[in-house]
């Protein structure tokens, strides 16, 4: 599969479906989806493969079971490269607001963030991933995560990583507006330069905080 970026539409397709998220809509437009937005992730992850490994695209419907928002579909399209959720990932989006790639530990189980904050307490191998995130905002990135308001039992309020230890999820992120990059094949290569910026992160989080022994 050669990937020669997005499809021209994909843009006006979410703009369209976020401002009509019916069946209906869906239902008139999957082409433009699927041509447009769904096909050209797939390639796009499938050139990226022999470097960072087999990927999957997202489903396009939002699991509303336990949500007070009821729309039926998601206004973005992502696809992930990871070895198990939690254990550091390589992420890919497209939605109305441009191109967004990330990683490292979108969610975290039990178990992980257990041991994701052993390794944060400890001196070397938390003040390691501490410098890692650091890098990376030099170079642009933005850390973001789910965070307690408070410390988390048990920990010192003036330990030197207590912003790390409130995490109960983290990860990185760049973004780029929509432009005539993401309709190129140039958008492999800026997915591809930004997730080799991101191996560092990911190897740290495989090391550290692993893939969980349970369900999330």
């Amino acid at each position: 599969m050669v990937f020669g970026g997005f499809g021209e539409h994909a843009i006006d397709f979410f703009d369209d479906l976020e401002a009509d998220n019916s069946k209906a809509f869906w239902t008139d437009n999957k082409r433009t989806y699927d041509e447009d937005v769904r096909a050209p992730m797939e390639a796009l992850l499938a050139e990226l493969e022999p470097e960072f490994g087999p990927g999957k695209v997202f489903r396009p419907y939002r699991d509303v079971r336990f949500s007070k928002d009821k729309t039926p579909y998601k206004t973005h399209c992502g696809g992930v490269v990871e070895q198990g959720r939690g254990g550091g990932a390589f992420y890919v989006q497209i939605s109305p607001a441009g191109l967004l790639v990330g990683g490292g530990s979108f969610a975290m189980a039990a178990d992980q963030l257990a041991r994701y904050r052993t390794a944060i307490d400890d001196d070397r191998r938390g003040e390691a991933f501490r410098q890692l995130l650091r890098k990376l905002e030099r170079k642009g990135w933005e850390v973001r995560g789910e965070r307690l308001k408070t410390r988390p039992r048990g920990y010192d309020p003036e330990h030197p990583r207590i912003e790390l230890l409130k995490h109960r999820s983290i990860y990185v992120v760049r973004e780029w507006e929509p432009d005539d990059v993401l309709h190129e094949r140039a958008c492999l290569d800026r997915v591809r330069k930004a997730w080799r910026e991101l191996v560092d992160v990911n190897a740290w989080a495989a090391d550290h905080v692993g893939v969980s022994e349970t369900r999330f």
